[in-house]
């Protein structure tokens, strides 16, 4: 073999291990809370927080590997759990659904029920939705998933629009519908992504049922504005991840373009089905459709008022932010805001990954991962938290009402 051919092959290798950053070590989270006595409650039930996360050794340390997997493979050895579609009928014609799953273990004291938001152009088919949902079943959670409208197949879109990233009144629906069935549970928001996005603008938009006591967001973006503009750069893959999400959602405007493109609404809002075939990023999707099905004047102001940054001040519930440093779709620069909250705010948690990924959070082995990933543990560890926080302050309201009463 020739020493030119096996410096070539050095040389590959060598980029290889590069891009993979397989020489990167295993580092603890990053904390930012200003609330002690919140902060003992998870340190009590989640320490994966104090202990270096381990990505698979070969190319989990590559935030972009671990997204491209997680799109494409999603979990590992996925359970599919069974559960019950619900049905229900909005007031503008829309028709949600969302699926309901029992715990498989009875012997947890508190009823607590997961309210799970999935990502853009996802649902609760989506195989992380399902290894998450039913690792929360075995913790003794009940579990419910909204089905973003337009994404599944067997359900066919009854208005003139599907999910978008701000509207959150979906969300309100089907927790009101849990509310109805399970009138004393008490419910944990869960948001993966665009859903991170979309429980936080829920919980800080306007006064919410008691039934709510905290919630957890993942790998969302907070800025809707900012991250767009960042994701149209050329460097690092960014126009290439742009481009894939376009095509998600464009996929599914078209999937029911029957409906969505009819004659009527494309007269309706001046819509150009041309205009929405060709559009190359989302914001001139969002230009062609979006914007103007939902009546904004700008894209712009429709980021705007979508971005759950400008709503975290006003969230009066207990709230746990988890994002990579690695995340190929959020910049680091986005984190910024969310840090400075939770470093001001009570009862509020901030962990940062070195490496994750988007959605990723891969662990253990040499190529092969683990079934259940670190952020199938830690979000189920964080509920925990969440549920030990709440009932602590409820001992405390009681055992200071006791002694008012004694004093009296």
């Amino acid at each position: 073999m020739s020493p030119a051919f096996l410096a070539v092959i050095a040389v590959i290798l060598c980029i290889l291990f590069r891009i993979l950053n397989v020489s990167s070590t295993p580092q603890i989270p990053s904390i930012v809370c200003k609330d002690g006595q919140f902060m003992e409650c998870f340190n009590k039930i989640a320490p994966m927080l104090r202990e270096p996360y381990i990505p698979t050794r070969l190319w989990g340390f590559s935030g972009h590997i671990q997204t491209i997997i997680h799109s494409i493979v999603g979990r590992v050895k996925c359970p599919w759990p069974l559960g019950e579609r619900v049905y229900l009928a909005l007031t503008d014609g829309s028709t949600l659904t969302y699926d309901l799953y029992q715990p498989l273990i009875t012997t947890v004291e508190d009823d607590i029920t997961v309210a799970i938001c999935p990502g853009i152009g996802n649902s609760s088919e989506s195989v992380y939705i399902r290894t998450f949902v039913h690792y929360a079943q075995c913790h003794g959670y009940r579990c419910a998933v909204l089905n973003h409208i337009g994404v599944l197949d067997s359900v066919q879109v009854t208005s003139s629009r599907i999910f978008t990233y701000g509207h959150t009144d979906d969300y309100s629906a089907m927790i009101n519908s849990l509310l109805k069935k399970y009138p004393t549970t008490n419910i944990v928001s869960v948001g993966f992504s665009l859903g991170g996005n979309l429980i936080s603008k829920y919980l800080g938009e306007a006064k919410r049922p008691a039934n709510i006591i905290g919630g957890v967001s993942i790998c969302q973006g907070y800025n809707a504005v900012v991250a767009t503009q960042w994701l149209l750069k050329w460097q690092n893959f960014h126009r290439f991840y742009l481009y894939v999400l376009t095509e998600n959602v464009k996929s599914i405007i078209m999937k029911h373009r029957h409906v969505l493109l009819s004659d009527d609404i494309k007269q309706r809002y001046q819509l150009n089905e041309r205009d929405i075939a060709a559009a190359a990023t989302l914001p001139e999707l969002d230009e062609a459709y979006t914007r103007r099905v939902h009546q904004f004047a700008t894209v712009k102001d429709m980021y705007s008022w979508s971005s759950s940054l400008n709503y975290l001040a006003n969230i009066k519930r207990p709230m746990v932010f988890v994002n990579a440093r690695d995340d190929p779709l959020v910049p680091e620069n986005l984190l910024e805001p969310v840090k400075q909250f939770t470093a001001n705010h009570n009862q509020s948690l901030y962990i940062e990954l070195a490496n994750g990924g988007h959605l990723g959070f891969y662990e253990g082995g040499l190529i092969y991962p683990n079934p259940v990933t670190w952020l199938d543990r830690a979000v189920v560890s964080l509920i925990g938290g969440i549920v030990m926080s709440h009932n602590d302050l409820l001992v405390a309201k009681q055992t200071a009402e006791t002694s008012d009463a004694v004093v009296i």
